[in-house]
């Protein structure tokens, strides 16, 4: 029910905002891409056949439910758009993919090697950033 000025000078570093939207999606009780899908984005990125991960990573999306669908499909376009600024703001797709991957792709227990996930959770939004006119 807060009621948030965006024209208040406090919301001028582009850093309080992404760190305020980082944090919400931090703090959802279930991640965008929900624990349930966690396992099978990481299987499908680690595919070789790159028609087939893609396909499978496309199919996967579709079926989120549709809350989780519809707002990754706002926030991956955001983030396209960042991306298309990267030679002012730095954040290529691989910057984008690092500040991100973790947030929206994470297991329901931190049991195995939270490295190699985090590899494979940034691929993951590497890829749908790289193809999202075909996912979405």
């Amino acid at each position: 029910d807060e009621q948030l000025d965006l024209d208040d000078g406090r919301w001028e570093d582009i850093h309080v905002v992404t760190g305020a939207l980082k944090l919400f999606l931090r703090e959802l009780p279930e991640p965008l891409v929900p624990f349930s899908h966690f396992d099978k984005f990481i299987a499908a990125i680690k595919i070789q056949d790159l028609s087939l991960r893609g396909q499978c990573i496309r199919d996967l999306v579709l079926s989120l439910p549709p809350a989780h669908h519809d707002t990754m499909k706002v926030l991956f376009r955001h983030l396209c758009r960042v991306v298309e600024h990267k030679e002012e703001n730095r954040m290529s797709v691989q910057s984008v993919a690092i500040v991100f991957g973790p947030t929206l792709l994470r297991p329901a227990s931190e049991e195995g090697n939270m490295a190699m996930h985090m590899v494979f959770q940034n691929q993951v939004v590497e890829h749908i950033l790289n193809h999202y006119g075909y996912i979405f």
